[in-house]
């Protein structure tokens, strides 16, 4: 990707924030980025931000003197290989749609004679609404792609359709734009596993982890914008199928590595999944009530390997097998010895001691068989993306 350029065009709208995450993304493609700020979208991000990460000047207004006296509206719609609107909104799409030209945004999108990329992000009514399916369907005639949103729990409390994608998809997209085919997992097919599992204690009373399954999805979603074929094994948890993912739903341990082994062989195999280490050895088959001898003893089993078992697996092993370990202390330590133990090839470590679970960020160590490498705090999609080009490098 190195030496495309974007031109972003900004839009209103709470997830305009993601934007700045977007253009650290596309740099870290080699992918340059000229923006511009909607005067909604100048609500939520601000020139300042942007310009310091683009490391370009950010553009507001169609009448500013200097440019417009060099047609500035018109050079900056043809400078760009992609011409993306991230976040489009509702008012976006229906600008576009009806070919308006009332700012600077919509100038450039009128005067440009490159690809254009529509991301929308918006409340869920306003995306099913007659309206904009209509403005969606014009645009796309017109040669505009348009995204799906993911579905999801939105800003404004309702839920379903209309979230914006996530970065690493939104990302994947651009560079297939960018560069047609340009997949380098194409082919590969990939395992993944999130969330945590459920061990009944009784109908109403279970043993887990505390796991969000964020971190597994994300990496599930970046594979899948990388061409793998995709199969994400999930434990109960309530987030959107990642766009281009088998997704596979279990609630236990003995589930989940059965829905493993029924998806291998595959070429990697991710286990980000908080498995839990034990079970009940007989789980009551009624809820089990409160008597005067006290809390009822409980006799744990331990459950099956899974991260061990798939590493062991023979001709059916992945060439690349991952495990995550979850530490609260020496977490290097800790993670080297899972390394030797469970005979993998990579061992992903964060420090669950803060705030991690449930969170949307992540600081981790990378032990491979060459060391140790120690990543800043990432959003999680980023920590995703991030992994996905290491483990698309390690495959060839």
């Amino acid at each position: 990707m190195s030496g495309k350029r974007i031109l972003l065009i900004v839009g209103g709208g709470i997830a305009a924030y993601k934007a700045l995450e977007l253009v650290r993304e596309l740099r870290r493609a080699g992918i340059g980025t000229t923006a511009v700020l909607t005067k909604a979208g100048k609500q939520f991000v601000t020139p300042l931000s942007l310009g310091a990460l683009t490391e370009q000047p950010v553009y507001e207004d169609l009448f500013d003197l200097k440019d417009e006296t060099e047609m500035g509206h018109i050079q900056l719609s043809r400078q760009a290989d992609l011409v993306v609107v991230c976040p489009a909104t509702a008012n976006l799409l229906s600008r576009m749609a009806a070919g308006g030209a009332s700012d600077l945004a919509a100038t450039l999108l009128l005067a440009t004679d490159k690809p254009v990329l529509a991301v929308p992000a918006m409340n869920v009514r306003m995306w099913q609404h007659a309206a904009t399916r209509r403005n969606v369907a014009q645009l796309r005639a017109d040669g505009v792609t348009v995204m799906e949103p993911d579905e999801g729990e939105m800003a404004c409390g309702e839920f379903g359709p209309g979230r914006l994608p996530e970065v690493p998809a939104i990302v994947a997209k651009i560079c297939g734009l960018l560069s047609p085919g340009a997949k380098p997992l194409a082919g590969k097919r990939a395992l993944v596993t999130a969330g945590p599992t459920h061990e009944p204690i009784d109908p109403v009373r279970y043993i887990a982890n505390r796991s969000s399954g964020k971190q597994g999805f994300a990496i599930a979603a970046a594979l899948a914008a990388q061409g793998a074929d995709v199969t994400l094994v999930a434990g109960p948890v309530n987030l959107p199928t990642p766009a281009g993912v088998k997704r596979v739903d279990v609630e236990t341990a003995r589930e989940m590595a059965g829905a493993i082994d029924a998806a291998l062989p595959a070429d990697v195999a991710v286990m980000v999944a908080a498995v839990a280490d034990w079970r009940t050895a007989d789980a009551a088959t009624a809820k089990m009530k409160k008597g005067a001898g006290g809390p009822p003893a409980l006799a744990l089993v331990e459950n099956p390997d899974i991260l061990a078992t798939v590493s062991a697996a023979g001709a059916r092993r992945p060439k690349l097998v991952i495990g995550f370990a979850a530490e609260t202390d020496s977490i290097v330590d800790h993670a080297n010895t899972k390394l030797a133990k469970k005979g993998c090839d990579w061992i992903v470590a964060n420090d669950v001691s803060g705030e991690v679970m449930g969170g949307d960020a992540n600081r981790i160590h990378l032990i491979t068989a060459s060391g140790v490498e120690d990543w800043p705090e990432l959003p999680k999609g980023e920590v995703a993306a991030k992994l996905a080009a290491r483990i698309a490098e390690a495959l060839g």
